[in-house]
């Protein structure tokens, strides 16, 4: 006769009572295991994911400043007297770069700043990228030239760490991973909470415990305060992402809630161009020119203030000679200031307005939203706010692998939750749960398509293990 050696129960077993019986399973208490299971192997699977996408975030959040010190030199100049007119800024950036075509012109927004000419086309700028030549708006020197990228005015330090953090540096392709990251943050997170208040009476003895124990309390407390942030980044990011980006853009366009664009159509049948909420990740404007009568950017800039365009501001040549100039406000942490007008170049006169306290509520919600998961929204207290966030991610993440390892009690990694969860849980609350499961993921994809192919491989990995269970109790009997 043998005697099996005491075991302590694990941390995350069912209570008990005094008896030592398990009291009756209702919905949540079989639906735990499987909530459980999938918090433990999507954290395991997608917190590399996340860990790149924190830690490069966080790198985002401070590049504002370190922009306005790296390239002091090109954005900053003594304050002067009065300013020139933009054309002339204009024409002496073109003197000194005559390649390429004037793309935007951005006026010098405040006393000391200097004056953005973007050149698109010029040799050896990427495409998707302009030469901004950098003007003194007092004296017409030019201050020097550097690549940016997209409406948000990222110079080369905020362009690499963006591109990093949205694609690796890989292109197109790259963009799955911050997807797949953005697609199950907020999965992780919402399982989290629902394990974290789930546990009332367990919670209780975390307290002032060590180890394990410890690790899980310190976890869970940071993830309930993180949680609403994470939820934000999470919906935000998936907003410009590939796949389930396309979804929602075809909804907010089904539901007629699209971002509205100003008319830059100045004859019958012309074209509409402006630039969408996502243009800081697409890329800058159109080459432009007219051919016929134009009465220049100075009067145009005059009709842009005359509709209370306040700085700072970008102006947009026509794309075509059908086509006015577009004059729109670029500031992107005040959430109000973001009104366009177009002005027809042969006579100055304003042919369309659009403010954006006409705008939708989704595409409102959309603007703000991104502006903010980019650290405009606000400037600085935006910035820090982000900031926190992905240190509480990062802070997460490697609590998390701790836990991992101590579930292991340090010689080997630790144990997975066990199979069959699925199985325990009620019909009436199985059955729902999957067709949403399966709605979520036809929207959104890199959570849908991972999230089957893990189920598919726990069911082989489980009928392996039961098979080689069977034959081994086959052979011993």
């Amino acid at each position: 006769m043998s005697v099996e050696p005491a075991v302590r129960p694990p941390d995350d077993a069912p209570d008990t009572g005094r008896s030592g019986t398990i009291p009756p399973r209702g919905a949540w208490s079989s639906l735990r295991p499987l909530v459980l299971r999938l918090h433990f192997y999507a954290g395991v699977l997608v917190a590399p994911f996340l860990l790149v996408a924190a830690v490069t975030g966080l790198l985002y959040a401070g590049s504002y400043q370190a922009e306005r010190i790296v390239y002091a030199d090109e954005l900053r100049v003594p304050v002067g007297g009065d300013e020139l007119p933009v054309s002339r800024q204009v024409s002496a950036a073109r003197e000194a770069y005559p390649q390429g075509t004037l793309s935007a012109v951005r006026p010098s927004p405040e006393a000391g700043a200097t004056t953005r000419v973007l050149l698109a086309g010029v040799p050896g700028v990427e495409a998707t990228h302009t030469l901004a030549v950098f003007v003194d708006p007092y004296t017409g020197e030019v201050t020097g030239a550097l690549e940016q990228y997209g409406s948000s005015g990222a110079l080369p330090l905020r362009t690499w760490i963006d591109e990093f953090h949205r694609d690796l540096q890989l292109g197109q392709t790259g963009r799955l991973y911050s997807e797949l990251a953005a697609s199950w943050l907020w999965v992780i997170a919402a399982g989290g909470l629902v394990l974290w208040f789930g546990r009332r009476r367990a919670r209780r003895k975390l307290r002032g415990t060590t180890g394990r124990r410890r690790t899980l309390s310190l976890h869970g407390t940071v993830g309930v305060w993180a949680a609403i942030g994470l939820f934000f980044l999470s919906v935000t990011g998936l907003t410009w992402s590939t796949y389930a980006g396309g979804s929602i853009a075809d909804l907010r366009e089904a539901v007629g809630q699209t971002t509205p664009v100003v008319s830059t159509a100045v004859v019958p049948g012309g074209d509409h161009a402006a630039p969408g909420e996502h243009a800081e990740h697409t890329g800058s404007g159109g080459q432009g020119g007219t051919s016929g009568p134009d009465v220049g950017v100075d009067a145009v800039l005059d009709a842009a203030r005359a509709e209370r365009l306040t700085d700072p501001v970008e102006i947009v040549p026509p794309a075509d000679p059908s086509s006015a100039y577009v004059v729109r406000q670029i500031q992107r942490s005040w959430p109000e200031k973001q009104d366009a007008v177009a002005v027809d170049p042969a006579t100055g006169e304003v042919t369309d307005v659009v403010r954006f306290a006409d705008y939708p509520l989704l595409a409102k919600l959309s603007r703000w939203g991104i502006d903010a998961h980019t650290g405009a929204l606000f400037g600085l207290a935006n910035q820090i706010v982000l900031a926190a966030l992905t240190a509480a991610l990062i802070v997460m993440i490697l609590l998390g692998y701790r836990m991992w390892w101590q579930r292991g009690r340090g010689s080997a990694f630790g144990r997975p939750t066990p199979r069959g969860a699925w199985a325990k849980v009620p019909p009436y609350v199985l059955v729902p749960l999957m067709a949403g499961v399966a709605v979520v993921g036809y929207f959104v994809p890199l959570l849908g398509v991972p999230l089957a192919l893990f189920l598919a491989v726990d069911v082989a990995l489980g009928e392996v293990a039961y098979r080689r269970g069977r034959r081994t109790y086959d052979s011993a009997g």
